[in-house]
Protein backbone atom coordinates (compact mmCIF):
# COMPACT_ATOMS: atom_id res chain seq x y z
CA UNK A 1 0.00 0.00 0.00
CA UNK A 2 2.82 2.34 0.68
CA UNK A 3 4.52 1.92 -2.43
CA UNK A 4 1.44 1.96 -4.37
CA UNK A 5 0.86 5.62 -2.59
CA UNK A 6 4.64 6.77 -3.21
CA UNK A 7 4.07 5.57 -7.15
CA UNK A 8 0.61 7.84 -7.31
CA UNK A 9 2.04 10.55 -5.99
CA UNK A 10 5.31 10.77 -8.26
CA UNK A 11 2.96 10.32 -11.46
CA UNK A 12 1.76 13.90 -10.48
CA UNK A 13 5.01 15.67 -10.18
CA UNK A 14 5.06 16.74 -14.11
CA UNK A 15 2.15 17.56 -16.37
CA UNK A 16 2.99 15.43 -19.50
CA UNK A 17 3.70 11.47 -19.08
CA UNK A 18 6.52 12.04 -21.74
CA UNK A 19 9.14 15.33 -21.83
CA UNK A 20 12.56 14.55 -23.52
CA UNK A 21 14.91 16.16 -21.83
CA UNK A 22 18.06 15.92 -19.40
CA UNK A 23 18.10 18.94 -17.67
CA UNK A 24 15.10 18.06 -14.85
CA UNK A 25 17.20 14.51 -14.35
CA UNK A 26 20.70 16.43 -14.65
CA UNK A 27 19.05 18.58 -11.48
CA UNK A 28 17.75 15.59 -9.23
CA UNK A 29 21.12 13.47 -9.97
CA UNK A 30 22.58 16.19 -8.91
CA UNK A 31 21.45 16.67 -5.95
CA UNK A 32 21.91 12.93 -5.04
CA UNK A 33 25.21 13.31 -5.52
CA UNK A 34 25.34 11.95 -8.67
CA UNK A 35 24.95 8.31 -8.04
CA UNK A 36 25.24 7.04 -11.66
CA UNK A 37 28.74 8.68 -12.03
CA UNK A 38 30.52 5.99 -10.15
CA UNK A 39 28.75 2.65 -12.15
CA UNK A 40 30.18 0.80 -14.57
CA UNK A 41 27.58 0.19 -17.42
CA UNK A 42 26.78 -1.68 -20.37
CA UNK A 43 23.96 0.60 -22.59
CA UNK A 44 21.27 -1.09 -24.68
CA UNK A 45 19.16 1.27 -27.15
CA UNK A 46 17.26 0.00 -29.84
CA UNK A 47 13.93 -0.28 -30.79
CA UNK A 48 13.34 -4.37 -30.38
CA UNK A 49 15.21 -6.61 -28.83
CA UNK A 50 16.84 -5.01 -26.11
CA UNK A 51 15.24 -6.88 -22.92
CA UNK A 52 15.82 -10.61 -24.78
CA UNK A 53 19.34 -8.62 -25.49
CA UNK A 54 20.01 -7.62 -21.77
CA UNK A 55 18.45 -11.14 -20.60
CA UNK A 56 20.98 -12.98 -22.66
CA UNK A 57 23.90 -10.22 -20.42
CA UNK A 58 22.31 -11.29 -17.61
CA UNK A 59 22.44 -15.03 -18.07
CA UNK A 60 25.99 -15.02 -19.40
CA UNK A 61 27.37 -12.84 -16.12
CA UNK A 62 25.29 -15.25 -13.75
CA UNK A 63 26.92 -17.99 -14.92
CA UNK A 64 30.51 -16.50 -14.94
CA UNK A 65 29.45 -15.27 -11.03
CA UNK A 66 29.44 -11.97 -11.97
CA UNK A 67 26.84 -9.65 -10.34
CA UNK A 68 24.89 -7.47 -12.17
CA UNK A 69 22.79 -4.68 -11.45
CA UNK A 70 19.87 -4.31 -14.11
CA UNK A 71 17.58 -0.90 -15.03
CA UNK A 72 14.05 -1.76 -17.91
CA UNK A 73 11.65 -0.29 -18.67
CA UNK A 74 8.22 -0.89 -19.11
CA UNK A 75 7.63 -3.85 -17.17
CA UNK A 76 5.33 -6.54 -17.15
CA UNK A 77 3.50 -7.24 -13.74
CA UNK A 78 4.39 -5.04 -11.66
CA UNK A 79 7.44 -1.92 -11.20
CA UNK A 80 10.05 -3.76 -9.29
CA UNK A 81 11.28 -5.61 -11.84
CA UNK A 82 12.63 -2.56 -13.26
CA UNK A 83 15.17 -2.52 -10.35
CA UNK A 84 17.40 -5.13 -10.22
CA UNK A 85 20.48 -4.85 -7.96
CA UNK A 86 22.99 -7.71 -7.34
CA UNK A 87 21.24 -10.06 -9.39
CA UNK A 88 18.28 -9.81 -7.40
CA UNK A 89 14.48 -7.84 -8.01
CA UNK A 90 14.08 -5.34 -5.21
CA UNK A 91 11.05 -5.38 -2.81
CA UNK A 92 8.20 -4.00 -1.79
CA UNK A 93 9.31 -2.29 1.24
CA UNK A 94 13.03 -1.36 -0.29
CA UNK A 95 11.53 -0.20 -3.26
CA UNK A 96 8.88 2.17 -1.26
CA UNK A 97 12.08 3.31 0.90
CA UNK A 98 14.54 4.16 -1.91
CA UNK A 99 11.51 6.10 -3.96
CA UNK A 100 10.53 7.81 -0.39
CA UNK A 101 14.54 9.32 0.03
CA UNK A 102 14.36 10.32 -3.75
CA UNK A 103 10.82 11.98 -3.66
CA UNK A 104 11.87 14.05 -0.52
CA UNK A 105 15.39 15.05 -1.68
CA UNK A 106 13.58 16.08 -5.35
CA UNK A 107 11.37 18.58 -2.80
CA UNK A 108 8.48 18.54 -5.42
CA UNK A 109 10.90 19.79 -7.86
CA UNK A 110 8.74 18.94 -12.03
CA UNK A 111 10.17 15.50 -13.29
CA UNK A 112 8.77 12.90 -15.02
CA UNK A 113 7.75 9.63 -13.35
CA UNK A 114 10.36 7.47 -15.60
CA UNK A 115 13.28 10.36 -14.60
CA UNK A 116 12.44 10.07 -10.81
CA UNK A 117 12.03 5.99 -11.41
CA UNK A 118 15.80 6.46 -13.25
CA UNK A 119 17.63 8.50 -10.91
CA UNK A 120 16.03 6.47 -8.30
CA UNK A 121 18.01 3.28 -9.59
CA UNK A 122 21.11 5.37 -9.74
CA UNK A 123 20.53 5.79 -6.47
CA UNK A 124 20.02 2.25 -5.32
CA UNK A 125 22.57 0.65 -7.21
CA UNK A 126 25.46 2.93 -5.63
CA UNK A 127 25.15 0.40 -2.95
CA UNK A 128 26.28 -1.89 -5.37
CA UNK A 129 29.06 -0.04 -7.54
CA UNK A 130 31.13 -2.54 -8.12
CA UNK A 131 29.10 -5.43 -9.84
CA UNK A 132 27.87 -4.16 -13.89
CA UNK A 133 25.34 -2.43 -14.18
CA UNK A 134 23.02 -2.42 -17.41
CA UNK A 135 20.69 -0.03 -18.35
CA UNK A 136 18.28 -0.41 -21.07
CA UNK A 137 17.44 3.39 -23.04
CA UNK A 138 14.06 4.68 -22.89
CA UNK A 139 11.92 6.51 -25.87
CA UNK A 140 15.06 7.94 -27.40
CA UNK A 141 18.17 7.75 -26.54
CA UNK A 142 19.43 11.26 -27.09
CA UNK A 143 17.35 13.07 -24.47
CA UNK A 144 16.37 10.22 -22.76
CA UNK A 145 16.43 9.86 -18.49
CA UNK A 146 19.27 6.84 -19.24
CA UNK A 147 22.04 9.13 -21.03
CA UNK A 148 23.64 10.22 -17.75
CA UNK A 149 26.29 7.34 -17.55
CA UNK A 150 30.20 8.46 -17.41
CA UNK A 151 31.97 5.12 -17.20
CA UNK A 152 30.10 3.27 -20.08
CA UNK A 153 32.08 -0.38 -20.88
CA UNK A 154 29.63 -0.99 -24.05
CA UNK A 155 26.37 0.38 -26.00
CA UNK A 156 24.74 -1.99 -27.49
CA UNK A 157 22.21 -1.19 -30.37
CA UNK A 158 20.19 -3.70 -31.01
CA UNK A 159 17.04 -3.84 -33.70
CA UNK A 160 15.96 -0.12 -35.06
CA UNK A 161 12.51 0.25 -36.25
CA UNK A 162 9.41 2.89 -36.51
CA UNK A 163 7.82 3.48 -33.05
CA UNK A 164 6.59 5.99 -30.26
CA UNK A 165 6.31 8.24 -33.82
CA UNK A 166 3.91 10.40 -32.04
CA UNK A 167 6.71 11.89 -29.90
CA UNK A 168 8.26 13.00 -32.94
CA UNK A 169 7.13 16.19 -35.19
CA UNK A 170 5.13 15.06 -37.86
CA UNK A 171 8.01 16.48 -40.76
CA UNK A 172 10.16 14.38 -38.74
CA UNK A 173 8.30 10.79 -38.57
CA UNK A 174 11.49 9.01 -40.24
CA UNK A 175 13.54 5.81 -39.91
CA UNK A 176 16.69 8.09 -40.27
CA UNK A 177 15.14 10.20 -37.47
CA UNK A 178 14.72 7.60 -34.79
CA UNK A 179 18.44 6.11 -36.10
CA UNK A 180 19.35 9.66 -35.48
CA UNK A 181 17.89 9.78 -31.99
CA UNK A 182 18.98 6.88 -30.70
CA UNK A 183 22.51 6.34 -31.83
CA UNK A 184 23.67 10.24 -32.34
CA UNK A 185 25.10 10.77 -28.80
CA UNK A 186 26.95 7.57 -27.65
CA UNK A 187 29.53 7.66 -25.50
CA UNK A 188 33.03 6.89 -26.45
CA UNK A 189 32.84 2.88 -25.87
CA UNK A 190 32.70 -0.27 -27.68
CA UNK A 191 29.79 0.22 -29.90
CA UNK A 192 28.14 -3.04 -31.19
CA UNK A 193 25.19 -3.44 -33.73
CA UNK A 194 22.89 -6.03 -33.82
CA UNK A 195 21.59 -7.49 -37.02
CA UNK A 196 19.31 -5.04 -38.51
CA UNK A 197 16.01 -5.92 -40.66
CA UNK A 198 17.41 -4.50 -43.79
CA UNK A 199 21.33 -3.14 -45.25
CA UNK A 200 19.43 0.87 -45.74
CA UNK A 201 18.89 0.66 -41.57
CA UNK A 202 22.46 -0.91 -40.91
CA UNK A 203 24.04 1.87 -43.51
CA UNK A 204 22.13 4.66 -41.60
CA UNK A 205 23.45 3.11 -38.38
CA UNK A 206 27.05 3.25 -39.43
CA UNK A 207 26.41 6.77 -40.63
CA UNK A 208 25.26 7.95 -37.13
CA UNK A 209 28.13 6.54 -35.33
CA UNK A 210 30.92 7.12 -37.94
CA UNK A 211 32.10 10.29 -35.99
CA UNK A 212 32.20 8.31 -32.62
CA UNK A 213 35.72 7.57 -32.03
CA UNK A 214 34.81 4.22 -30.23
CA UNK A 215 35.81 0.76 -31.54
CA UNK A 216 32.82 -0.90 -33.46
CA UNK A 217 31.32 -4.35 -33.80
CA UNK A 218 28.68 -5.02 -36.51
CA UNK A 219 27.06 -8.12 -37.11
CA UNK A 220 28.40 -9.60 -40.63
CA UNK A 221 31.42 -7.35 -40.32
CA UNK A 222 33.29 -8.26 -37.19
CA UNK A 223 30.47 -11.08 -35.79
CA UNK A 224 28.47 -13.56 -36.81
CA UNK A 225 26.18 -16.90 -36.70
CA UNK A 226 24.92 -19.38 -38.56
CA UNK A 227 22.19 -22.31 -37.45
CA UNK A 228 22.93 -25.79 -37.23
CA UNK A 229 19.61 -28.49 -38.16
CA UNK A 230 21.15 -30.53 -35.45
CA UNK A 231 20.04 -28.55 -32.53
CA UNK A 232 23.10 -25.96 -32.03
CA UNK A 233 24.19 -22.51 -33.65
CA UNK A 234 27.87 -21.00 -34.58
CA UNK A 235 28.83 -17.58 -33.42
CA UNK A 236 32.35 -16.40 -34.49
CA UNK A 237 34.15 -13.12 -33.91
CA UNK A 238 37.62 -11.66 -33.97
CA UNK A 239 37.96 -14.20 -30.53
CA UNK A 240 37.24 -17.42 -32.95
CA UNK A 241 34.35 -19.72 -33.25
CA UNK A 242 32.14 -21.39 -30.42
CA UNK A 243 29.78 -24.33 -31.17
CA UNK A 244 26.13 -23.18 -29.33
CA UNK A 245 23.52 -24.83 -27.81
CA UNK A 246 19.58 -23.99 -29.11
CA UNK A 247 18.70 -22.00 -26.30
CA UNK A 248 14.97 -22.59 -24.24
CA UNK A 249 13.36 -19.79 -25.68
CA UNK A 250 11.35 -19.28 -29.06
CA UNK A 251 12.33 -18.11 -32.61
CA UNK A 252 15.22 -17.44 -34.72
CA UNK A 253 15.33 -13.76 -34.28
CA UNK A 254 16.28 -14.03 -30.40
CA UNK A 255 19.33 -15.76 -31.94
CA UNK A 256 20.22 -11.95 -32.91
CA UNK A 257 20.09 -10.44 -29.71
CA UNK A 258 21.84 -13.44 -28.06
CA UNK A 259 24.64 -12.95 -30.98
CA UNK A 260 24.83 -9.24 -29.83
CA UNK A 261 25.27 -10.19 -25.89
CA UNK A 262 28.15 -12.19 -26.86
CA UNK A 263 29.83 -10.03 -29.01
CA UNK A 264 29.51 -7.87 -25.93
CA UNK A 265 30.63 -9.61 -23.71
CA UNK A 266 33.57 -11.06 -25.59
CA UNK A 267 35.19 -7.93 -26.37
CA UNK A 268 34.80 -6.61 -22.70
CA UNK A 269 37.53 -9.38 -21.70
CA UNK A 270 36.13 -10.60 -18.72
CA UNK A 271 37.19 -13.61 -18.66
CA UNK A 272 34.61 -15.46 -19.07
CA UNK A 273 35.26 -18.99 -20.69
CA UNK A 274 33.37 -20.62 -23.81
CA UNK A 275 31.76 -23.21 -21.25
CA UNK A 276 30.56 -20.31 -19.56
CA UNK A 277 28.68 -18.54 -23.00
CA UNK A 278 27.34 -22.10 -22.98
CA UNK A 279 25.67 -23.11 -20.10
CA UNK A 280 24.37 -19.03 -19.70
CA UNK A 281 22.26 -18.90 -22.65
CA UNK A 282 20.64 -22.28 -22.16
CA UNK A 283 19.45 -20.25 -18.69
CA UNK A 284 18.07 -17.26 -20.62
CA UNK A 285 14.40 -16.48 -19.16
CA UNK A 286 12.26 -14.32 -21.53
CA UNK A 287 9.01 -13.26 -20.14
CA UNK A 288 6.21 -11.74 -21.73
CA UNK A 289 8.30 -12.00 -25.17
CA UNK A 290 6.75 -15.23 -27.52
CA UNK A 291 6.38 -17.29 -23.84
CA UNK A 292 4.29 -20.11 -24.11
CA UNK A 293 1.95 -20.15 -20.89
CA UNK A 294 1.78 -24.40 -20.11
CA UNK A 295 -0.48 -24.28 -17.27
CA UNK A 296 -2.70 -21.58 -15.20
CA UNK A 297 -5.82 -20.84 -15.51
CA UNK A 298 -5.81 -19.04 -19.52
CA UNK A 299 -4.03 -22.83 -20.16
CA UNK A 300 -7.09 -24.56 -19.05
CA UNK A 301 -9.18 -22.95 -21.36
CA UNK A 302 -7.26 -24.04 -24.54
CA UNK A 303 -7.10 -27.29 -23.60
CA UNK A 304 -5.10 -29.34 -25.81
CA UNK A 305 -3.88 -26.42 -27.97
CA UNK A 306 -0.53 -23.81 -26.79
CA UNK A 307 -1.33 -20.39 -25.57
CA UNK A 308 1.43 -17.44 -26.02
CA UNK A 309 1.94 -14.20 -25.27
CA UNK A 310 4.20 -11.81 -26.85
CA UNK A 311 4.10 -7.95 -26.19
CA UNK A 312 5.13 -7.09 -29.69
CA UNK A 313 3.50 -3.68 -30.65
CA UNK A 314 5.15 -1.97 -33.97
CA UNK A 315 5.46 -3.29 -37.52
CA UNK A 316 9.34 -4.79 -36.53
CA UNK A 317 8.20 -7.23 -33.75
CA UNK A 318 5.41 -8.36 -36.18
CA UNK A 319 7.59 -9.22 -38.74
CA UNK A 320 9.48 -11.19 -36.02
CA UNK A 321 6.37 -12.78 -34.58
CA UNK A 322 5.19 -14.22 -38.43
CA UNK A 323 8.40 -15.39 -39.49
CA UNK A 324 7.89 -17.98 -36.62
CA UNK A 325 4.31 -18.89 -36.92
CA UNK A 326 5.09 -19.24 -40.34
CA UNK A 327 7.65 -22.27 -39.66
CA UNK A 328 4.31 -23.76 -38.12
CA UNK A 329 1.86 -26.68 -39.45
CA UNK A 330 -1.59 -25.47 -37.96
CA UNK A 331 -4.18 -23.20 -37.07
CA UNK A 332 -3.18 -19.70 -35.25
CA UNK A 333 -5.39 -17.65 -33.53
CA UNK A 334 -4.65 -13.81 -32.12
CA UNK A 335 -6.02 -12.02 -29.86
CA UNK A 336 -5.22 -8.21 -30.31
CA UNK A 337 -4.78 -5.58 -27.93
CA UNK A 338 -2.86 -2.11 -28.12
CA UNK A 339 -2.23 1.30 -26.90
CA UNK A 340 -3.62 4.11 -28.66
CA UNK A 341 -0.48 5.83 -30.05
CA UNK A 342 0.64 2.43 -32.53
CA UNK A 343 0.94 2.44 -36.08
CA UNK A 344 -2.69 -0.67 -35.26
CA UNK A 345 -3.40 -0.84 -39.49
CA UNK A 346 0.52 -1.35 -40.28
CA UNK A 347 1.16 -4.01 -37.80
CA UNK A 348 -1.98 -6.44 -38.32
CA UNK A 349 -0.95 -5.90 -42.49
CA UNK A 350 1.35 -8.65 -41.79
CA UNK A 351 -0.66 -11.51 -40.36
CA UNK A 352 -2.70 -10.90 -43.39
CA UNK A 353 -3.85 -14.33 -44.80
CA UNK A 354 -1.64 -16.15 -42.13
CA UNK A 355 -4.28 -16.53 -39.28
CA UNK A 356 -7.54 -18.18 -38.68
CA UNK A 357 -9.15 -15.81 -36.37
CA UNK A 358 -8.72 -12.64 -34.94
CA UNK A 359 -10.52 -10.92 -31.57
CA UNK A 360 -9.59 -7.58 -30.27
CA UNK A 361 -9.83 -7.05 -26.76
CA UNK A 362 -9.33 -3.67 -24.69
CA UNK A 363 -6.19 -3.74 -22.22
CA UNK A 364 -7.31 -3.19 -18.48
CA UNK A 365 -5.62 -0.71 -16.05
CA UNK A 366 -3.99 1.55 -19.62
CA UNK A 367 -5.99 4.56 -20.42
CA UNK A 368 -3.64 4.88 -23.39
CA UNK A 369 -4.96 1.71 -24.58
CA UNK A 370 -7.08 2.33 -27.84
CA UNK A 371 -10.44 0.80 -27.61
CA UNK A 372 -11.38 -2.81 -28.81
CA UNK A 373 -14.38 -1.04 -31.33
CA UNK A 374 -12.12 1.21 -32.24
CA UNK A 375 -9.59 -0.87 -33.16
CA UNK A 376 -12.09 -3.06 -35.05
CA UNK A 377 -13.13 -0.41 -37.01
CA UNK A 378 -9.08 0.43 -38.29
CA UNK A 379 -8.24 -3.66 -39.27
CA UNK A 380 -9.08 -5.50 -42.50
CA UNK A 381 -7.29 -8.36 -43.17
CA UNK A 382 -8.86 -10.77 -46.21
CA UNK A 383 -11.64 -13.45 -45.44
CA UNK A 384 -11.22 -12.79 -41.38
CA UNK A 385 -14.43 -11.26 -39.92
CA UNK A 386 -12.59 -9.65 -36.88
CA UNK A 387 -14.29 -10.36 -33.23
CA UNK A 388 -14.21 -7.88 -30.46
CA UNK A 389 -14.61 -9.28 -27.05
CA UNK A 390 -15.11 -7.83 -23.67
CA UNK A 391 -12.14 -9.53 -21.73
CA UNK A 392 -9.42 -11.99 -22.32
CA UNK A 393 -11.32 -14.98 -21.39
CA UNK A 394 -13.98 -14.21 -23.38
CA UNK A 395 -11.73 -14.15 -26.85
CA UNK A 396 -10.31 -17.75 -25.81
CA UNK A 397 -13.65 -19.23 -25.02
CA UNK A 398 -15.20 -17.77 -28.67
CA UNK A 399 -12.31 -19.47 -30.36
CA UNK A 400 -13.46 -22.43 -32.39
CA UNK A 401 -10.73 -24.73 -31.17
CA UNK A 402 -9.51 -27.72 -32.03
CA UNK A 403 -6.65 -29.48 -31.32
CA UNK A 404 -3.11 -28.80 -31.82
CA UNK A 405 -3.84 -25.11 -32.79
CA UNK A 406 -1.93 -22.03 -31.41
CA UNK A 407 -3.38 -18.69 -29.67
CA UNK A 408 -1.20 -15.74 -29.48
CA UNK A 409 -1.72 -13.01 -27.49
CA UNK A 410 -0.09 -9.67 -28.65
CA UNK A 411 0.01 -6.28 -29.79
CA UNK A 412 1.57 -4.16 -26.22
CA UNK A 413 3.85 -5.42 -23.43
CA UNK A 414 1.30 -4.03 -21.01
CA UNK A 415 -1.32 -6.91 -22.63
CA UNK A 416 0.90 -9.48 -21.76
CA UNK A 417 1.35 -8.27 -18.37
CA UNK A 418 -2.04 -8.81 -18.03
CA UNK A 419 -2.36 -11.93 -19.32
CA UNK A 420 0.29 -13.17 -16.57
CA UNK A 421 -1.69 -11.53 -13.81
CA UNK A 422 -4.83 -13.11 -14.96
CA UNK A 423 -3.24 -16.61 -15.71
Amino acid sequence: MKLQKILARLQKLHPKEIDLSLKRIQKLCKKLGNPQDNLSCISVVGTNGKYSTIQALRAILNEANINCNIYTSPHIQKINERFIYDNNEIDDNDLADLLDEVESINNKDSITFFEILTAAFFYGAKKYSKNITIIESGLFHRFDATNMLKKNLSTLITSIGLDHLDWLPENERTIEKIIYEKTSILLNSTIVVSKQSSDHILEKIKNSIKENKSKKIIFNNEFSYSINENNFFYFEDEFGGIKLPYPNIIGKFQLDNIATAIAAIRDLKLNIDDEKIKQGITKIKSIGRLQEIKKGKLKDLVKKNKLFIDGSHNPLGAKALIDYLDTLNCQKHLILGMMINKDHEKYIRYFNKKISSLTVVDIPNQKNAIKRDVLKNKLKLDGIEIQSKSSIEEAINSLPLKNDEIILITGSLYLAGEVLNLN
